[in-house]
């Protein structure tokens, strides 16, 4: 679910696209100009920001630039022109996708939802539950801003528990997906490196929690 404004001085395609939108599970604002669109993102945040070009007095460049000097939120932006100059002009303020009129709703939705993955992607490159931080590109865990020295298996162990948060996993299944074989002897291996695991974490090794006869599972439970 994303919440997405909608601006557009027309109330029929403001009501169009949010039937769509909230069709495909997302909430919706709305704003029939570039001043309420202006005074609506600089004090809520949104996931997505559609704009049309042509309105009153502040016009949808006008205000896109006004927003993002403030807030770095995507924008589709709705024209009726089709000058290459435009798009552009529109590109270079950072908008992120162009849509003419007239246009097909179900390929607005999905330039939307394409959008929205890929900002999802982006700000999931990171885990942060209080002191702790992983950064996921640069394989780096942190406390407190004290960056920790894990073995690559500590590491992966950590991220395979997060990645699969709330849930109790099996010996096996952590075995077989953190060291890529299926276990069938001694298995102090993995307690080992759990209880490393836990040292390195500090505070937060509480979070990762032992289901007797079961496994173990991580939880935000501080």
């Amino acid at each position: 679910m994303a919440k997405i404004l909608i601006v557009d001085d027309e109330a029929r395609i403001r009501e169009m696209i949010k039937k769509y939108a909230i069709y495909d599970g997302h909430t919706c604002d709305e704003a029939d100009s570039g001043e309420m669109a202006i005074d609506l993102a600089l004090n809520k945040d949104y996931d997505i920001i559609i704009m049309d070009v042509m309105m009153g007095e502040v016009d949808g460049f006008t205000a896109c630039k006004t927003i993002k000097n403030k807030k770095d939120v995507p924008i589709i932006m709705l024209t009726a022109l089709n000058e290459e100059y435009d798009k552009v002009h529109g590109f270079e303020l950072g908008i992120d996708d162009y849509v003419v009129k007239p246009f097909s709703t179900k390929e607005l939705m999905m330039r939307i939802n394409a959008i929205l993955k890929r900002c999802n992607k982006a700000n999931n490159a990171v885990f942060e539950y209080k002191g702790l931080k992983i950064d996921y590109n640069a394989r780096v865990v942190s406390v407190d801003g004290n960056r920790l020295k894990l073995s690559y298996k500590e590491y992966e162990l950590l991220i395979y528990l997060i990645k699969n948060e709330n849930i109790a996993l099996t010996r096996e299944q952590i075995l077989a997906n953190v060291w890529n074989y299926d276990f069938y002897g001694d298995d102090r291996t993995l307690d080992t490196h759990i209880k490393l695991l836990r040292k390195n974490l500090g505070i937060y090794g509480n979070c990762i929690v032992t289901i007797r006869g079961v496994g173990y599972r991580f939880e935000k439970n501080l």
